[in-house]
């Protein structure tokens, strides 16, 4: 089982990586709150390319970054969605609100 981590990719880039559950949710949410209203960009992406497995807590750390960035007056959208989320998202009729590069 791999750590879940989020750290700052190219300018503007969130890279979403692990498995997103209940242990790595709160310290996740923290600092992707803190990565949103810290960058010096308008238009942030969150990349899940490299997240391994996600639980619904995957969801609730997306619709929160959306929330953070909303608040600091920028605009959030997500990349590569995995399977998993897409289907969580899709099951909790959240997909059509989530921000999604296609």
């Amino acid at each position: 089982m791999s750590q879940a981590s989020l750290r700052e990719g190219a300018a503007g880039e969130l890279q979403l990586a692990g498995v997103l559950d209940y242990s790595s949710g709160p310290a996740l949410r923290e600092q992707g709150g803190r990565l949103i209203r810290a960058s010096q960009v308008a238009e942030l992406v969150v990349d899940c390319s490299a997240v391994e497995r996600s639980s619904s807590v995957g969801i609730s750390l997306l619709l929160a970054f959306m929330r953070d960035a909303r608040k600091a007056g920028k605009v959030l959208s997500v990349r590569a969605l995995p399977d998993d989320m897409r289907e969580i998202a899709k099951v909790s009729s959240l997909l059509e609100i989530l921000p999604l590069q296609e």
